[in-house]
This record gives structure tokens, C-alpha cells and sequence, in this order.
């Protein structure tokens, strides 16, 4: 199945700019660049999963109960 793309507009200054730091890079065209550059800010404001597996969870739980932290 083949990607469906569209156009984002972004300013002609900002293009050059990037074109620029693009240059001698693996990046073929600003577009791909910009793309990268979004999913990398999307994924790190999704939230994540489990920080901690539960299994995890109770170790941690049962060593701040044995330091007297939580009862």
C-alpha cells in the first residue's frame, strides 16, 4: 500500500535553514527531515506504557517497605 502524503507550508527562511543543516547528512530532502523531526517530538510526548513491569513494581514496593518508607 503506498503512503498518502500532503503539504505543510513553513516558512521560506525556515526551509533554507534547514536545507542547510540537511547538507552532507543522510536526509535526501527537507521533507524527510521535518518528517523525522515531528514523529521524534510526537513519540515524546505520547505517554508511555509501563515504566515498570508489575513484577518490578512489588520488588520496589517490598524494598521501600523493608527501609520503612511505606507500610
Amino acid at each position: 500500500m503506498a503512503k498518502e502524503f500532503t503539504n505543510v507550508s513553513i516558512p521560506t527562511s525556515l526551509f533554507r535553514k534547514i536545507e542547510e543543516h540537511i547538507k552532507g547528512t543522510e536526509y535526501g530532502s527537507v521533507a524527510s527531515y521535518v518528517a523525522k523531526a515531528l514523529r521524534e517530538s510526537l513519540a515524546k510526548q505520547e505517554p508511555s506504557a509501563e515504566v515498570f513491569s508489575k513484577d518490578e513494581e512489588e520488588k520496589v514496593k517490598d524494598r521501600l517497605k523493608a527501609l520503612g518508607y511505606i507500610d
